[in-house]
């Protein structure tokens, strides 16, 4: 019955982002999306992500498999957690994705000649390669940033992933670098990434979109899906199954966190919070 009451009350006051007309040639011109974007309310995704509390990464792939998505949703092993708390799990994701994509600059990469650095710099961020997407981040969100997995570059650092974490967010997973990541994890904000990196976005890569589809380690992820990360990886749920998913998840956590207690019993293990 709570599944039921959820999945009608996430099912009202969805606001579509894009129209759904069809385009005319001269909008192809232009530039044109194929899949909408949806922006969904902190009462709606609140109520989701409390379906999802405790979940592991294991027991939401399984709930993929049960609703006939196997695969669909597990990122590549290559996108992984930077840091790792098994003590506390405090470096789990649960979250709903707020998205953005950054993509090579054909701009120039350097001042030019006399011209302050520092000015050319705060031109470049707040012109090209800004973060226009965090006046979407709400509590519960996750950051989900497509970038250039090929260059060094650290779009992700110790002062703007804190900002985010500020307005809202619960963790960060890019396919690409973050910087400052001996900071980050003192810090404790979970952060997802591929390697590490060094480069300031100026001269390296421009914002291209927000709140748009991305692919991350193979996976499509869509504004609103479900995140979630732990030291298995990340997987993500379409919004459309993630009442479903999470109802599937939940029973194969309940038996394991069952069988495991059994056995936490029989070799005289203390309880840990993974089976309480």
């Amino acid at each position: 019955m709570k599944f039921k009451m959820v999945a009608t009350a996430l099912a009202v006051g969805m606001m579509t982002l894009t129209g759904m007309a069809q385009p005319t040639e001269g909008d192809y011109r232009k530039g044109a999306n194929f899949i909408e974007s949806n922006y969904y309310s902190d009462a709606e995704n609140e109520a989701l992500l409390k379906l999802y509390e405790g979940l592991r990464v294991a027991d939401v792939s399984d709930g993929m498999d049960m609703v006939g998505l196997p695969n669909t949703g597990l990122v590549s092993t290559d996108i992984h957690p930077d840091w790792v708390d098994t003590k506390n799990m405090t470096h789990q994701i649960r979250g709903i994705a707020v998205t953005a994509r950054y993509v090579p600059t054909q701009k120039p990469n350097r001042p030019e000649p006399g011209q302050d650095f520092a000015a050319w710099e705060g031109h470049f961020y707040g012109t090209y390669s800004s973060e226009a997407f965090a006046s979407l981040i709400q509590k519960g969100s996750v950051v989900v940033i497509d970038d250039v997995e090929d260059k060094d570059i650290g779009s992700i650092g110790s002062n703007n992933i804190l900002y985010w974490v500020s307005l809202g967010a619960v963790g960060v997973v890019t396919d690409a670098a973050s910087r400052d990541t001996d900071e980050i994890a003192l810090q404790g904000v979970p952060l997802y990434l591929r390697k590490k990196g060094r480069g300031i976005r100026p001269g390296r890569n421009e914002l291209e979109s927000v709140n748009r589809p991305v692919v991350i380690g193979g996976v499509l992820v869509c504004p609103g899906d479900v995140v979630v990360g732990d030291g298995d990886g990340v997987v993500v749920v379409p919004r459309k199954v993630a009442v479903q998913v999470a109802e599937y998840a939940h029973k194969i956590l309940d038996g394991d966190k069952a069988g495991r207690r059994n056995l936490y019993q029989k070799l005289g293990i203390p309880f840990d919070k993974t089976v309480e």
